[in-house]
């Protein structure tokens, strides 16, 4: 019987490293090793150090190795899936300059304003990068640096993204991929390259940024020997592009060109999104038109505040976070970070509807609601970027796939499926970033298309299956009708 070969896929989101240790021939998920983050910053600021990300993906790897029980031998290949839209500025060496600016910093909402009205209007942004400029999108991010600390953007020798950073420690060899590079707002999505005047508006030469890579999977280089004995690694493994980790996990999921398109996802997490693997090129001002890992389309929305905002709400009542009801007359809009989708970076929380027989229960429960409304309202936008028709009944009933750690959670669930009226699958794969990182992993080794081994191995998964239940629209208009109307006055926009 031949050894057992495996592939490590690495998800470095904003809180943590996660290494995945998967069976390159089954996809059995054997191990996966954990180390945390420490992210900084008051007001809008979030920033991190990205020295953190490397010492925590060495030691994920390492406690994932070690919990397999397989030898360093065993290990084929090594991908990295990371947080979208982080600014990290290097030296020379390819150290960091300062801290990276992370996807949830707000502090550039003047400067994403600025950006956009320079191009000509939102229209004019989508249709070259697919995406209108916010506050989350690096050349917004780029543009705040070269004004606010104009000593370190001149300094910059290079520009990465968060895992553009992390895979160049491991191969030595500076490269992103279409996926990650299309949430810059620097990328084309039409022409698959950096824009020439999109880069002469940021003042930001190409020289700075990476070669993009093909796909995700491709083979960009093998780990060097001083990666190889920081890790713990066999040196000479392959290394692919890797990845933004939304299309990380869409690659996960076995979304793609060689299996599903346009089956919308709905992920639940620190940030809540949707998405679905499309061909058709999106071009929606109201949604990110992102590219994805295997060389087909991401079209995405956005929202910032989900799981840790109502997590928020639960340790302020003193209530567990599945100790919750219907809101009743209450609508609690939990922008506790300011907001992406709707576009409201300055805003806070607000809180109306208040009766003297509200509950406690009934106020977290209203959390719940006014952060899924916030990303489901997308829906009908996503299915348009596909070319699909919102209001058919075929693409209305499409089951809509619930992943993140919000996923596990009852209360969250049960919210979903009451505001959305549609039928839900919980898919029995975890750590789906991970494990879309480890298929693009294995084939950079040789194992073929991304999308078509992540299907394979989720062949054995036992997804969780809800049917439909009668949409609750009276909820659902109840919370739209404040948010638009209060969101100019009220929420900072």
């Amino acid at each position: 019987m031949p050894p057992r070969t495996v592939v490590i896929g690495v998800d470095s989101s904003t809180q943590s490293t996660k290494a995945a240790v998967v069976d390159t021939v089954t996809g059995e998920l054997l191990a996966v090793g954990r180390a945390p983050h420490v992210v900084t910053g008051e007001g809008g600021a979030r920033e991190s150090d990205p020295e953190v990300w490397w010492r925590a993906l060495c030691d994920a790897v390492a406690g994932g190795l070690k919990e397999s029980g397989l030898p360093a031998s065993s290990v084929t290949g090594i991908a990295v899936a990371g947080q979208q839209h982080g600014l990290v500025v290097l030296d020379r060496s390819g150290r960091p300059l300062r801290p990276a600016l992370l996807w949830n910093d707000t502090r550039s909402a003047p400067q994403a304003a600025a950006l956009t009205a320079e191009l000509g209007g939102p229209d004019a942004w989508t249709a070259r990068t697919g995406t209108v400029p916010v506050a989350s999108m690096t050349a917004s991010k780029w543009r705040w640096l070269r004004e606010n600390d104009p000593a370190n953007a001149e300094a910059a020798a290079a520009v990465r993204l968060p895992h553009d950073f992390l895979t160049e420690r491991l191969a030595g060899t500076a490269a992103t991929d279409p996926g990650d590079a299309s949430g810059t707002c620097w990328y084309s999505t039409g022409t698959h390259a950096y824009d020439p005047e999109l880069l002469g508006l940021l003042g930001l030469d190409e020289a700075l940024l990476p070669p993009v890579a093909a796909t995700g999977a491709v083979r960009i280089g093998s780990l060097t020997a001083t990666a190889a004995e920081a890790l713990g690694l066999p040196e000479g493994i392959a290394v692919a592009a890797g990845t933004g980790d939304n299309m990380s996990a869409a690659v996960g999921l076995g979304l793609g060109g060689a299996g599903l398109l346009d089956h919308p996802v709905l992920s639940l997490g620190t940030s809540g999104t949707v998405f679905a693997a499309s061909l058709a090129r999106p071009a929606s001002t109201a949604l990110s038109g992102f590219a994805a890992a295997d060389g087909t389309y991401l079209p995405l929305a956005c929202t910032l505040n989900c799981t840790l905002a109502v997590d928020k709400v639960a340790t302020l009542l003193g209530l567990h976070r599945d100790d919750a009801a219907p809101g009743g007359e209450a609508v609690l809009l939990p922008f506790l970070d300011g907001e992406r989708t709707p576009d409201l970076p300055t805003s806070a929380g607000l809180l109306t509807g208040l009766r003297h027989d509200t509950t406690p229960q009934q106020l977290l429960g209203a959390a719940y609601e006014g952060a899924a409304f916030t990303v489901l309202r997308a829906l009908d936008e996503l299915s348009r970027a596909c070319g699909l028709d919102p209001a058919d009944p075929e693409v209305a009933a499409r089951p809509l796939r619930l992943i993140g750690g919000g996923a596990q959670g009852r209360t969250w669930v049960e919210t979903v499926r009451r505001l959305s009226g549609r039928p839900l699958i919980v898919p029995g794969s975890g750590e789906l970033v991970a494990r879309g990182a480890a298929a693009l992993a294995a084939s950079a080794a040789g194992g073929g298309d991304p999308v078509a081994v992540a299907t394979r191995w989720n062949e054995a998964a036992e997804d969780a299956e809800l049917p439909a239940v009668e949409r609750d629209t009276e909820a659902w208009d109840r919370i739209g009708s404040v948010l638009d109307r209060a969101s100019a006055p009220l929420l900072g926009g």
